[in-house]
């Protein structure tokens, strides 16, 4: 089992055409995804690696099946894009564009939401990886593997750290939501899932400064999640009011800290580690 993305998953790129899209493209195929589809407007009827570029999505979806798109195409064009995978009954839209203003996600996410179809992760995210399924967005798919673990990161980087920390484990599926203010799935979503996915045994999430997601994820975890959860928060030594990388992670007041999130998930049960390598030391704790 897996979350969101499995062997079945038939993916579509939505700029397939452009550098980063041939280029994560031809990384998702080697990784052993079903891409069957590209799209990219007034380019139908051309080809990538043998995989077919239609000018809409609809008109990918009816002829391939495809259940998944990936979005790599520039900021100001991301809202039409996801839109109109939403139209065209997608049931996951995964946003790896960053940059794309707020006023744009919060629009384009209530109208998934509205559609009650289509689930959309991200955007500014690495995407997801269930290993040896498939794999959806930038996630390198040679630096871990099948396992009972599950992860969730706002952080690229950290995702891959920690995939590769416990390789030797695996894991269920590993998700990154991306750190923008608004973002379509959110860490208590992924811990819904992992909760219900009878082959996740552990969950991993990990969060940063700013915000109240971690908060909030710590009440959810208290009421509805009875598998252990590890933590980590990244920012520890970062000053308070110090705007960080991603466009999220605003420390105010003492909600937001490192410190704050830390005593929260603590207080519900959720160990959490102080680096990355301790977090992982805690899986294995766990896992025995």
């Amino acid at each position: 089992m897996a979350i969101f993305l499995d062997e079945n998953s038939k993916v579509l790129v939505q700029g397939m055409t452009g550098s980063e899209g041939t280029k994560h493209t031809r990384r998702m195929v080697a990784s052993g995804t079903n891409v069957v589809a590209g799209v990219t407007p007034g380019k139908g009827g051309q080809e990538v690696d043998g995989i077919p570029v239609f000018n809409s999505v609809a008109d990918a979806v009816e002829a391939t099946g495809a259940n998944v798109s990936v979005v790599f195409v520039p900021p100001k064009f991301t809202k039409g894009a996801v839109i109109e995978a939403v139209d065209a009954g997608v049931p996951l839209c995964v946003v790896i564009t960053e940059g794309v203003p707020v006023h744009d996600t919060a629009s384009f996410f209530q109208y998934a939401q509205n559609s009650g179809t289509t689930r959309v992760i991200g955007p500014n995210c690495p995407g997801l990886i269930s290993p040896g399924k498939s794999n959806a967005g930038i996630i390198p798919g040679d630096i871990t593997q099948s396992g009972r673990i599950g992860l969730v990161s706002k952080s690229g980087t950290l995702t891959y750290q920690m995939m590769f920390e416990l390789r030797d484990i695996g894991f269920s599926t590993c998700l990154g939501i991306g750190g923008d203010p608004i973002i379509g799935t959110t860490h208590i979503d992924a811990l819904a899932a992992f909760q219900a996915d009878p082959d996740t045994d552990v969950i991993v999430m990990i969060g940063e400064i700013g915000g109240d997601a971690e908060e909030r994820a710590a009440a959810f975890i208290k009421d509805n999640v009875t598998k252990p959860v590890v933590g980590y928060v990244a920012g520890f030594t970062a000053p308070e009011g110090k705007t960080m990388g991603h466009a999220g992670a605003i420390v105010s007041g003492s909600s937001g800290t490192a410190a704050a999130k830390q005593s929260a998930l603590e207080a519900v049960g959720v160990r959490v580690g102080k680096t990355p390598s301790e977090t992982a030391r805690l899986v294995r704790d766990i896992l025995g």
